[in-house]
């Protein structure tokens, strides 16, 4: 493997997918940790563990409407979740692991925040929550020109915006430095990154790099020769970055036909719900999150949003450990 993070022509086909879990609610987001545990969001009110030996049960609290999209792991045993459920708050919510829950931060500035899209948790404690949109509903972000996006960081010094321009934030994440803060925009089609300041403010933005037709970034993760890997919802595509900016189709499954008609539903601005969930494969239904796990962090988890399992497959390059990656049950 180069230094550069180039994977030359790795590829992987649909048909090469290993899988885990089954009966799964809405398996958006996927985390792995060093002890083979892999835990899984839960739209029934928290997160699915699958322990390293198999066993599978969810950690959820049923008397909320708390319909986990990203989430993370605190160094204190919670998760934070993401509350995507138009009719749970929105917002950020504590889910303990008895299963009882509580808001973590449910509005900014005095205004009650809407749906939130994804919850991480940095080495040094930090939290950053991103929101796709104040829209309401949010198909109405479903639009290129649209970003009003942001992501809020709650540190020491308390809940703040500190990013506000986004089109359509998804997940974004921390490098292993604590430098760095890489966001993906899904209906912006890039990623991006700021150098975090030692207040938290972030610096200028960085296009990593952006995206054509048929890509909607969600999910990402880097690896430890500072590449990226990303997946893109509709079109079932998980692209690897390398650190000079070019990318390598890893994986794809999808139906030219049917992304040719949600391509244009976008360019006329109309693409709607019913366009995001409509997803013609055998096997992949929408990818939407990606983590490395394994002993050598080479094994890839590809979380979903319309399937009750995940895919697994090997990849030639280890992942970055994540802040979360020594947890131990």
């Amino acid at each position: 493997m180069s230094v550069s993070g180039d994977i030359g022509g790795f590829r992987v086909g649909p048909g090469e997918l290993g899988f885990l879990g089954a009966g799964l609610k809405r398996p958006e987001c996927v985390l792995c940790t060093a002890n083979g545990d892999t835990y899984i969001s839960n739209w029934e009110g928290g997160v699915t563990r699958i322990a390293a030996g198999g066993e599978q049960h969810d950690i959820v609290d049923t008397t909320r409407a708390i319909g986990t999209n990203g989430f993370a792991i605190t160094a204190e045993g919670d998760f934070l979740c993401a509350n995507l459920h138009a009719d749970g708050g929105g917002g950020a919510w504590r889910v303990r692991r008895d299963g009882t829950s509580e808001p973590f931060l449910v509005e900014i500035d005095g205004r009650a925040l809407p749906p939130a899209n994804f919850v991480g948790v940095d080495k040094a404690g930090r939290v950053w929550i991103t929101v796709s949109t104040w829209r309401e509903p949010r198909s109405l972000a479903y639009r290129p020109e649209v970003a009003d996006g942001f992501v809020i960081l709650v540190d020491g010094r308390g809940a703040r915006i500190v990013l506000d321009d986004c089109g359509y934030t998804n997940e974004a994440i921390v490098d292993p430095t604590g430098e760095w803060l890489y966001v993906n925009e899904t209906m912006g089609r890039r990623t991006r990154r700021h150098r975090i300041r030692d207040d938290g403010t972030l610096g200028p933005r960085e296009t990593v790099t952006e995206y054509g037709d048929g890509v909607y970034p969600d999910g990402l993760a880097l690896d430890e020769a500072g590449g990226v890997w990303m997946t893109s919802v509709i079109s079932n595509r998980v692209i690897h970055v390398a650190p000079d900016g070019a990318q390598t189709v890893v994986i794809e499954e999808n139906d030219p036909e049917t992304l040719a008609e949600t391509e244009r539903a976008y360019r006329d601005g109309t693409l709607s719900a019913d366009h995001m969930g409509k997803v013609d494969a055998e096997i992949m239904r929408s990818v939407s999150s990606i983590a490395f796990g394994g002993a050598d962090r080479r094994t890839v988890y590809l979380g979903n949003l319309l399937d009750e399992r995940i895919y697994t497959f090997r990849s030639p390059i280890a992942g970055a450990a994540p802040s979360h990656w020594n947890f131990t049950w």
